[in-house]
C-alpha cells in the first residue's frame, strides 16, 4: 500500500473512531486502558423524604438506584423533539 493511502486511511480511522485513539494515548501515558463509556457522578438535590422512600424501595426490590434513575432520564430524553436531542 502506498504511504499516501496508508496516511489517508489512518486519518480517516482517527476521524471515525477518536475514542479508540484517545484510549491508546491514555494507555501510552499511564500503562492502563480507560474504561469504555465511563459513568459520571451527578450532584443534584431532591426532597429528602422522596429520596429515603425511593432508596428503601430499591433496596427492598434489589434494584440499582442509579441504573433506574438513568433509565428515567433516557425515557425523558426519548420524548424530546429531534431538534432538542441534537442540542439545537
Amino acid at each position: 500500500m502506498q504511504q499516501s493511502k496508508l496516511v489517508f486511511y489512518a486519518k480517516r480511522a482517527v476521524e471515525q473512531h477518536p475514542e479508540a485513539f484517545e484510549a491508546l494515548m491514555e494507555f501510552e501515558r499511564t500503562g492502563k486502558l480507560p474504561k469504555p463509556n465511563p459513568k459520571e457522578r451527578a450532584n443534584f438535590t431532591i426532597d429528602a423524604k422522596i429520596l429515603r422512600q425511593y432508596r428503601a424501595h430499591c433496596k427492598e426490590q434489589g434494584l440499582n438506584m442509579s441504573a433506574r434513575i438513568e433509565k428515567y432520564i433516557e425515557q425523558e430524553l426519548s420524548n424530546l423533539p429531534l431538534s432538542k436531542k441534537k442540542g439545537k
